[in-house]
């Protein structure tokens, strides 16, 4: 592993950035494995990336350990965080703990949740060896409640809750928490207040890192452009080009060649 805990919270000291991305395969997480990317996440964003869902909400405990199995195995080097889905800690502590059993078995180093749960469980996963990174602002898993994925913080009682939210985290024992579609001002002022890590998505450049999703970064889906994404790579276009030029090939004859053929 490239890096751990204590080196994330040293970066922070440091004011160095700390980089994440997600990831939800063996393919593609052999490719993180040669990057100088920090943390692979294998997210339940991967119920709309990977499975076509509306939310992440269909999201269970088993898909989720599948599929940080196959990450696991594609990236030994990197820090796997795989993330804990809908539910799973607000049923009480023993069947959070099978989550959390599950995934960490399944490869992950970490997990991470959304919002802020019961402090005695998340006290209690913390102190069963569990590194746990928080999840605030617009956590995709309340996406009902908020009326769709919508921009937090923009009041001053909602900023307040989150930054609220935010000092709980740390004192509940987490060491890093995700800032996710908050006004900028906001953000620096929960990163400046916080002694471990605030991971930045659609959160502007004053948070400790930042994460972005596989596919938006890649490009591979030009109809989904939120504000936040940068895409590094216009992946949609070569592929489709690619995929037209292999049916070309089979229906005109001139694949397979002698050279793809066995003696």
């Amino acid at each position: 592993m490239n890096i751990s805990i204590l080196d994330l919270l040293t970066r922070k000291k440091e004011s160095k950035k700390i980089s994440m991305i997600t990831c939800y395969d063996y393919t593609s997480a052999k490719i993180a494995s040669k990057s100088n990317i920090d943390i692979v996440f294998i997210g339940d964003s991967l119920g709309m990336t990977m499975l076509g869902y509306k939310n992440t909400i269909p999201c269970t405990t088993e898909v989720m350990a599948l599929y940080t199995q196959a990450v696991a195995r594609g990236a030994p080097n990197k820090f796997i965080l795989g993330d804990l889905p809908f539910l799973t800690m607000r049923k009480g502590l023993e069947p959070a703990m099978n989550a959390v059993e599950k995934l960490m078995q399944a490869g992950a180093h970490a997990l991470k949740f959304e919002g802020f749960a019961d402090n005695s469980i998340l006290s209690h996963i913390v102190n069963s060896g569990v590194p746990i990174m928080g999840h605030i602002g617009m956590t995709p898993q309340f996406v009902h409640q908020f009326g769709g994925f919508r921009v937090q913080g923009k009041n001053d009682s909602s900023a307040e809750k989150i930054y609220q939210e935010a000092l709980a985290l740390e004192k509940a024992g987490c060491f890093a928490v995700v800032l996710e579609c908050i006004p900028p001002v906001l953000a620096k002022k929960i990163t400046e207040s916080l002694s471990i890590p605030t991971i930045g998505i659609g959160a502007g450049p004053h948070t400790d890192g930042q994460v972005l999703i596989w596919q938006d970064f890649l490009g591979m889906d030009p109809d989904f452009s939120p504000k936040f994404v940068k895409t590094y790579f216009n992946a949609f276009d070569p592929i489709l080009n690619a995929l037209n030029f292999y049916d070309q090939d089979v229906k005109n004859g001139s694949f397979p060649e002698p050279q793809h053929c066995y003696k």
